[in-house]
C-alpha cells in the first residue's frame, strides 16, 4: 500500500493510501480532496489535472496535456496510478468552488435583493408572510401536594387553554429537558410551536427571560453550488447568508454521473455525505458561529434542488430516474425531519420540498417558477434556468408548460478548455475590439486579479464577440488572422484571450474551435427547446411578452450577446429580466409563507411537462440551432456585425 500526500492551496496537506489498481482521483475522492472532475474520471474533461512533485506514476500522455506541461509533470487524476509513495500539488483552482463560488444573487448592495423583491412579490399576490411557527409565552401553576398533575400534562394543558386547541404533541427533545426547565423559572416558559388549526407540535421549550429567535433556513441545492438563508421565521428579517459548491462535484459534474456514482458499492451514501456532511453542515456551522445563532434554534427548512439532487440528499434509489420510463421515487413528501438525514439543526426540524414536476424537472424550477410570478400574470412569459442543464417554463396565469433540454455542463465552464465555474480569476464578461481583435475583460476576484479561465457569462460574451466581429464564421471556424488567432498542426483553430505572462495559470488562456462547437449546441438545446414548446402550442416569438432568466452562470448574462449567438429568441432588449438565484427565492417564500407554500405545490400540479425527446420536430430543430446564430437568419433580424 503506497502513501499519497496531496499539496493543498495555502499549505495544507492531505494523506492517504492507495488501495490496489486506483487512480489518484480515486484516492482523492475517498479522503475528500477536491479536484474538479466534471466527467467524473473517464477521461473526458481533462480538469483533473495535478502536478507530479515527487515519487513515480503509472500514467500516459493525452491530448489534454500539452507537451510542456507533460514535462513540468502536470498529470490527469484520473489516468494516474501510483508506483510508489507519491506527492502531487492540486491546483487551487480545483479547491475554488468549495470556498469561494461566487454567488452574486446573495449580496443585496446596490440594488433591491432578491428577497425584498420577493417580499414584495409575495404581497403583491394577496398572500402574507405568516407562517404555522409560533413563540408563546406560557404560565403554569407550580405543583403541590394537592396538584400533581405531571410535568407534561401541566404544559399541554396550558397551551390548550392559550391557544384554543386542544391535541398538543411534544417532542422527546422536550419532554427530556421539561422537567428542568420548568423549574428553573418557576413554570414560566415559553415554547416554540408549530401551531395549525387542528394540532400544536411542541419543538422546544425554554426559561421565559431568554431572548428567542425562532430560525428557518431556506436552501437552494444546486448540481454545481448550494445557496442558503438563515431568517427569522416570525419577522422574515434574513440573519445570514452563505454558499460554496457542491461537494458532490467531484462525483461529476452533471447528474448522470452522479447517479450512476450513487449505484457502485457504498456509493449513495457517499454522494448523501458529500451534500450533507461535506456541504450544507459546514455552511450552516460557520454562518451560525459569525451570527453567535444556536443551530438547535432552526426549526424548519425549506430545500429546492432537481429531482435527482433530491433523491441523492434523502439517500434514496436515483437509478430509476435515467432508465425509461424516467420514474423518480417521489415527486414531493412532507415526511422528512432534520435528525431523518444528519441535517446539523434543531434535530425535529421539519424539513420542506419543493415538488419535482418531472424526472429532469425538479423543485428548483418549481420554486423559481412561483418566485419569477409568471403564474399570477395575464402576460405571457417565458422563465428560463441556466445551470448544469437548462430547464424551460412558458405560460401565464391560465396555464403552464415546462420542458427540459440537455445544454450539458457548458453554462458552467464544463466541455470548454479554458472553463471554469464563477469563482476568482473567472473571466465574467468580454469584449473584443474589431479593429485590433485585443480583449477587455472582466474577471471575478479582487483588483488585479489575474484570468485562469472563462465562466458562462465570458463564454457568452465572448462568442458573440468574436462572431460579431468576424473573427469567427457562422459555424464557429476561425476566418480572420492576428497575433491572437492560432492553428494547431492540424488545423484548428483558437483565440488567445488571455496569453501566459498576463493570466493566473501557467499557460495561455484560449478558447478553440472544439470548444466553440460545444458551447453551440448547448445553446442551440435551449434556443431549440424554446421553438419546441411554442411550436407545440401554435404560438409564435413575438407572443412572448417577457422573459425571466434565472440561474448563476457568473453575475448575470448580457442578453444583447446571448440574442447575437442565437440562444436566446431576438425579441426586444427591455423584455428581458435577469432574476438570479429563483429557486432559493422560491424556497424563501415556502419557508415563510404557508398560502405560498400552498400554491408552490399547486403550481407544480398544474404545470404540464414536455418530454422532448418524444416530440419528432426537437431534434430537427436542434440541428438548425446549432450555428451562429441560426440557419435561419431571418429568425435574428437584430444581430448586426461590427465590421
Amino acid at each position: 500500500m503506497y502513501k499519497i500526500t496531496f499539496q493543498l492551496g495555502e499549505g495544507e496537506i492531505v494523506e492517504a493510501y492507495a488501495a490496489e489498481d486506483e487512480n489518484l482521483l480515486q484516492i482523492a475522492q475517498k479522503s475528500n480532496v477536491a479536484i474538479d472532475a466534471p466527467c467524473s474520471g473517464n477521461g473526458s474533461c481533462g480538469k483533473c489535472k495535478v502536478r507530479l512533485v515527487s515519487g513515480e506514476l503509472d500514467t500516459k500522455q493525452t491530448r489534454h496535456l500539452s507537451d510542456e506541461e507533460y514535462a513540468e509533470g502536470w498529470r490527469l487524476s484520473c489516468c494516474s496510478k501510483p508506483l510508489g509513495d507519491v506527492t502531487v500539488e492540486v491546483p487551487d483552482i480545483a479547491s475554488a468552488y468549495k470556498s469561494r463560488m461566487k454567488i452574486e444573487d446573495l449580496s443585496s448592495e446596490g440594488e433591491i435583493s432578491i428577497f425584498d423583491r420577493a417580499k414584495e412579490n409575495v404581497l403583491a399576490a394577496g398572500y402574507t408572510f405568516e407562517n404555522s411557527m409560533a413563540l408563546l409565552d406560557i404560565t403554569m401553576d407550580v405543583p403541590t401536594l394537592d396538584d400533581t398533575m405531571p410535568d407534561n400534562e401541566r404544559l399541554e394543558w396550558a397551551i390548550a387553554e392559550l391557544t384554543g386547541v386542544k391535541n398538543v404533541w411534544m417532542t422527546y427533545s422536550v419532554l427530556h429537558k421539561l422537567a428542568k426547565v420548568l423549574r428553573m423559572e418557576d413554570f414560566h416558559v415559553k415554547a416554540v410551536v408549530q401551531k395549525t388549526a387542528k394540532k400544536i407540535f411542541v419543538y422546544d421549550i425554554m426559561p421565559a427571560s431568554e431572548d428567542v429567535v425562532i430560525g428557518g433556513l431556506a436552501i437552494d441545492i444546486g448540481t454545481t453550488t448550494v445557496s442558503m438563508v438563515l431568517v427569522n421565521m416570525l419577522t422574515a428579517e434574513i440573519l445570514g447568508k452563505a454558499s460554496s459548491g457542491n461537494g458532490q462535484i467531484r462525483y461529476g459534474a452533471d447528474v448522470i454521473n452522479r447517479i450512476i456514482e450513487s449505484l457502485k458499492p457504498g456509493g449513495s451514501k457517499k454522494l448523501q455525505d458529500a451534500v450533507i456532511k461535506e456541504t450544507i453542515n459546514p455552511l450552516i456551522s460557520e454562518m451560525c458561529r459569525k451570527l453567535k445563532f444556536r443551530k438547535d434554534r432552526i426549526y424548519r427548512m425549506a430545500i429546492a434542488s432537481n429531482t435527482t439532487m433530491n433523491h441523492l440528499l434523502v439517500g434514496v434509489d436515483a437509478d430509476s430516474i435515467r432508465m425509461e420510463p424516467y420514474i423518480p421515487t417521489f415527486f414531493k413528501t412532507n415526511s422528512l425531519f432534520a435528525n431523518d438525514i444528519g441535517i446539523d439543526s434543531n434535530r425535529d426540524a421539519h424539513i420542506i420540498i419543493a415538488p419535482n414536476i418531472g424526472s429532469y424537472v425538479g423543485g428548483d424550477i418549481t420554486a423559481g417558477t412561483f418566485s419569477s410570478m409568471i403564474w399570477n400574470r395575464p402576460e405571457m412569459s417565458l422563465f428560463i434556468d441556466l445551470g448544469t442543464n437548462g430547464e424551460l417554463v412558458l405560460g401565464n396565469s391560465d396555464f403552464l408548460i415546462s420542458c427540459a433540454c440537455s445544454a450539458g455542463p457548458a453554462f458552467e465552464g464544463g466541455d470548454i478548455s479554458c472553463g471554469m465555474r464563477a469563482t476568482d480569476g473567472a473571466i465574467q464578461a468580454c469584449t473584443i475590439d474589431p479593429e485590433t481583435m485585443d480583449p477587455h475583460l472582466d474577471i471575478i476576484g479582487e483588483a488585479g486579479q489575474k484570468p485562469i479561465g472563462i465562466c458562462g457569462s465570458g463564454i457568452i460574451d465572448t462568442i458573440s464577440e468574436l462572431f460579431t466581429c468576424g473573427i469567427i464564421n457562422a459555424k464557429g471556424k476561425f476566418v480572420r488572422e492576428g497575433r491572437r488567432v492560432r492553428h494547431d498542426k492540424y488545423g484548428m483553430g483558437s483565440y488567445v484571450i488571455a496569453f501566459e505572462e498576463d493570466a493566473g495559470g501557467t499557460k495561455d488562456v484560449e478558447i478553440t474551435e472544439v470548444d466553440i462547437d460545444n458551447f453551440i449546441r448547448a445553446k442551440g438545446a435551449i434556443f431549440s427547446a424554446i421553438r419546441t414548446m411554442l411550436k407545440y402550442l401554435d404560438f409564435t416569438v413575438d407572443m412572448i411578452d417577457d422573459v425571466y432568466v434565472a440561474g448563476g452562470i457568473g453575475s448575470g448574462i448580457n442578453m444583447r450577446n446571448a440574442v447575437n449567438i442565437g440562444m436566446f429568441p431576438d425579441i426586444p432588449q427591455e423584455k428581458f429580466h435577469y432574476i438570479g438565484n429563483s429557486s432559493l427565492t422560491g424556497a424563501y417564500m415556502m419557508l415563510l409563507s404557508s398560502k405560498a407554500e400552498k400554491k408552490t405545490y399547486e403550481v407544480a400540479r398544474n404545470m404540464t411537462y414536455l418530454e422532448l425527446s418524444t416530440v419528432n420536430s426537437y431534434m430537427d430543430e436542434f440541428v438548425a440551432c446549432c450555428f451562429l446564430p441560426h440557419t435561419d437568419a431571418e429568425l435574428f433580424p437584430s444581430v448586426k456585425m461590427k465590421v
